[in-house]
C-alpha cells in the first residue's frame, strides 16, 4: 500500500461525511405525507365548523382510517424517498411513537384553540385552530423527526 498524504485522508474523510450526512438526510417522513395531514386537518375543521355533528364523525372516521392505512408504511422515518431505505437502527424506533404522540398533542391544541376563538366571538373557530395546527404540522413536523436522527 502506498502512504497517504494528510490531504488525501483529508479529503477521503470529507467524502465519508458528506455521504453519512446524505444517508442522514433521506431519515424522516415524505412531504406529501404532511402536505397531506396538514390539509386533512383544515379539511376536518371546516366541516366540525358546518355543525352537523353526524357529519363530523363520519369525516373523522374516514380521516383516521385513511391515516391508520397510511401511516404504518411511512412513519418509521425509514423512507422519506424512494432513494434509500435506511436501517431502523438510524431512523430510530420511536419515530413512530413520537409522530403519533404529535398528533395527539395537536389534537390538543387544536380544540383547545378552537374553544378560545370561539369565546372570544370568531366565526369560524375550528376552521381558524386548524389552519394554525396544520401550519405547526408543516413546519414542525419535519423538523420533529430530522431532530432524532443521531449526527
Amino acid at each position: 500500500m502506498d502512504p497517504i498524504s494528510p490531504a488525501e485522508a483529508r479529503d477521503a474523510l470529507d467524502a465519508v461525511r458528506r455521504e453519512r450526512r446524505r444517508v442522514r438526510d433521506e431519515v424522516g417522513l415524505p412531504a406529501w405525507y404532511w402536505w397531506g395531514l396538514a390539509a386533512g386537518w383544515i379539511v376536518l375543521g371546516v366541516i366540525a365548523d358546518l355543525e352537523h355533528p353526524w357529519l363530523t364523525t363520519a369525516a373523522t372516521l374516514v380521516f383516521g382510517a385513511v391515516h391508520s392505512t397510511v401511516a404504518p408504511r411511512v412513519v418509521s422515518g425509514r423512507n422519506r424517498t424512494a432513494q434509500l431505505r435506511v436501517r431502523p437502527e438510524l431512523a430510530g424506533r420511536h419515530t413512530a411513537a413520537l409522530v403519533l404522540g404529535g398528533l395527539v398533542a395537536l389534537a390538543g391544541v387544536t380544540v383547545i384553540a378552537a374553544l378560545l376563538l370561539d369565546a372570544d366571538g370568531a366565526r369560524h373557530p375550528t376552521t381558524i385552530a386548524s389552519v394554525f395546527v396544520a401550519v405547526l404540522i408543516l413546519l414542525g413536523g419535519p423538523q420533529l423527526v430530522a431532530s432524532r436522527v443521531p449526527e
